[in-house]
């Protein structure tokens, strides 16, 4: 059977500046997935898109052909309403971990699909494996059972879940056409709009350590994907959040799931902990479930009890102890003085080089290596108190990951102003 289109014709057009058709959109990403366009081609067009852009009807429609390429889930079997919540990544990022069972104490329930990292990002997936058991990989029939006994899941996407976009990540990832707004937004917006849930926030992240550093442009991908998740009939609203120091006291797989059980203990550090409640009230306004404050359910130990049913339902032991690295080394202040920056963006590439993040799909990490802080900006230092301890089972590593410091923090001796970003920089709905 002849194809409707030749996939050169469609390249030309946007080369050329024009505005895609539907059913030029619809026919090459389906094309694509089928084998019948080619990488090659795949790649001219999604560089000539990031030259040239697409207007929001292009990006809604290209959504749309990546969702229809595989199934779109559903939760109707669920009594209560659906919400989840996607960040674009940073360093330190965990807050995934005690956000979804929070939500899930307060009635609403959570269909969290997660990623694994790339680069100098923590993938949620990796983080939860370095808990003993448990396991990434559910079944439809398997979410749903565990949405139903715990109120919230964390896995990994099965295969049928826009596998369009699977294919253009792998193949944006290895042609330079990773920073394109409008792909960003549609291969983000793709999983979550198949994913059924019936309302989402989104936590885009800005600074040195996000993949957007910007907050300007951070801003334009919020108001793209919220533009982009309302007119798909998903509840859609985001807040850009500061990625210019990172979260928390940990960089690291086992040691990021350790802070966040702190944080569902009732203490861990303020800004996760501030950061994961915002959030939950977002979510929970969202879908209009009103019935509990997030930060009593921290307090009074049920945002714990999910945790630990949602982690025991997945396979894990909540009370297995978690993996610890074999080696480790400080890093210590070389002067008294105030903390007035930490690069998150250079703490992050440490953790990588430690072991904790993967520089190509597939690769194994280490469950234990990462950083900890033990001072952020705006705190008092003493001269040869510890900044960071480097965690990893491979001693030499610890020399890539020193050099990618250097320069990470400041200490000024004298009344230097610490600038950083807001924690919200922009809320957007």
């Amino acid at each position: 059977m002849s194809e409707p289109f030749a996939a050169v014709e469609i390249i030309g057009a946007k080369r050329d500046n024009c505005v895609l058709t539907d059913p030029q959109i619809d026919w090459i990403v389906d094309a694509y997935t089928r084998g019948i366009v080619a990488d090659e081609q795949m790649s001219a067009l999604l560089m000539a898109i990031l030259l040239n852009g697409m207007n929001g009807h292009e990006i809604s429609r290209w959504t749309d052909a990546m969702v229809n390429s595989g199934k779109r889930m559903s939760w109707s079997k669920l009594r209560v309403p659906t919400v989840d919540k996607h960040s674009t990544g940073g360093v330190g990022d965990k807050i995934t971990l005690p956000l979804a069972p929070l939500v899930a104490a307060c009635g609403a329930a959570v269909p969290q699909l997660s990623g694994r990292g790339l680069g100098h990002t923590g993938g949620t997936l990796d983080k939860l494996e370095s808990i003993p058991g448990w396991r990434a990989s559910l079944t439809n029939a398997e979410m749903l059972k565990v949405l139903q006994e715990c109120g919230a899941v964390i896995c990994a996407a099965g295969a049928d879940l826009a596998p369009a976009d699977k294919k253009l990540y792998a193949l944006r990832d290895v042609t330079g056409t990773v920073p394109a707004i409008s792909l960003i937004a549609s291969s983000i917006m793709s999983k979550k709009i198949a994913e059924g849930t019936s309302a989402l926030v989104l936590d885009v992240k800005a600074g040195s350590g996000a993949f957007i550093s910007d907050p300007e442009q951070a801003k334009l991908l919020a108001r793209t994907m919220v533009d982009l998740g309302n007119r798909s009939g998903v509840k859609t609203r985001a807040l850009v959040t500061a990625m210019d120091v990172p979260l928390g006291l940990t960089a690291g797989n086992a040691l990021e799931v350790r802070e966040s059980v702190e944080v569902l203990a009732g203490g861990g550090p303020a800004d996760v902990v501030e950061l994961t409640i915002l959030l939950a009230r977002e979510m929970l306004e969202l879908v209009g479930v009103t019935s509990k404050d997030p930060a009593t359910a921290l307090k009074d130990g049920s945002a714990m009890d999910h945790w630990r049913r949602m982690i025991s339902a997945q396979g894990g032991d909540p009370d297995a102890k978690l993996p610890t690295a074999k080696e480790t080394q400080q890093v210590f202040a070389e002067t008294d003085g105030l903390l007035t920056k930490m690069d998150a963006m250079k703490v992050g590439v440490a953790a990588w080089l430690l072991g904790a993040g993967r520089s190509r799909q597939g690769e194994k990490v280490q469950a234990a290596a990462g950083i900890e802080m033990h001072a952020k900006p705006g705190e008092m230092v003493k001269k040869g108190a510890p900044l960071f301890t480097l965690h990893s089972d491979e001693p030499e590593r610890f020399t890539r990951s020193l050099a990618a410091l250097d320069g990470a923090v400041s200490i000024s001796t004298s009344n230097e102003k610490v600038e950083r970003l807001p924690l919200i920089v922009a809320r957007i709905e």
